[in-house]
C-alpha cells in the first residue's frame, strides 16, 4: 500500500510530467520502482527515498524551468509551492551529484546555500543507484550503459556531458555501495 507521502509525491510529479514529458515520466517511475528494491537497506526510509525518486526530476517540467537547471528548480517548487519536507526537498535538489552540474552552470553557490546536502550519506547514494539504474523509459539498466547514454544524448562536451564525466567515480562508487549492500542481505 502506497504512504501518503509517496502518493502526494506520485500526484505532483504526474501532474507535472506526465503529459509535456512524457518519457521524463516514464524514467521518474522507474526511478521510483528501483527505489522499492531498497527497502531491505533503509531501515524505514524507503518512503522518502520513493518519494524523492519519483520526484527528482520535476525540474524539467516547462512551467517550472526558471532556471534551467532542473535540480534547482524542482527543489524550489517543492519547497516553495508545496512546502515540502527539507529531506526530501534537499535529495531532490541533490540527487546524482547536482553540485558537480551546478559548478559547470555557474550555479553551485545557490545549490549549496539553499539545499545543503544530507548528512545521510546512505539516502544519498540510493538515489543515486536509483537514477542511475534506470533508463530514460523506466527499464532498469547497470550504471556504466546509463553513463554512456547520458553522454551520447546529451555529447561530451555538452554541460551535462562534462559533469557526468567528473561525476562518473563517484556515480559508480555510490552505485557500487547499494549494490554490496543489497548482496549483504539475507535472501
Amino acid at each position: 500500500m502506497e504512504s501518503a507521502l509517496s502518493a502526494w509525491a506520485r500526484s505532483v510529479a504526474e501532474h507535472e510530467l506526465a503529459l509535456s514529458l512524457p518519457r521524463r515520466w516514464a524514467h521518474s517511475k522507474g526511478v521510483a520502482r528501483r527505489a522499492l528494491h531498497l527497502a531491505p537497506v533503509l531501515e524505514g526510509q524507503v518512503e522518502l527515498l520513493a518519494s524523492a525518486a519519483v520526484l527528482h526530476d520535476v525540474g524539467y517540467a516547462p512551467r517550472l524551468a526558471m532556471t534551467g537547471f532542473h535540480p534547482l528548480d524542482g527543489a524550489r517548487f517543492l519547497r516553495d509551492v508545496h512546502g515540502a519536507d527539507d529531506r526530501l526537498v534537499r535529495l531532490v535538489a541533490n540527487h546524482s551529484f547536482a553540485l558537480l552540474e551546478a559548478e559547470e552552470r555557474g550555479m553551485r553557490e545557490p545549490l549549496e546555500l539553499e539545499f545543503p546536502v544530507l548528512e545521510n550519506g546512505l539516502l544519498v547514494d540510493a538515489l543515486v543507484w536509483c537514477d542511475m539504474t534506470t533508463t530514460p523509459d523506466g527499464e532498469p539498466t547497470a550504471a556504466e550503459a546509463r553513463v554512456t547514454e547520458i553522454v551520447g544524448r546529451y555529447g561530451a562536451d555538452s554541460v551535462v556531458g562534462r559533469f557526468i564525466r567528473r561525476a562518473t567515480p563517484q556515480i559508480f562508487a555510490a552505485v557500487a555501495q547499494m549494490e554490496a549492500a543489497l548482496a549483504a542481505q539475507p535472501r
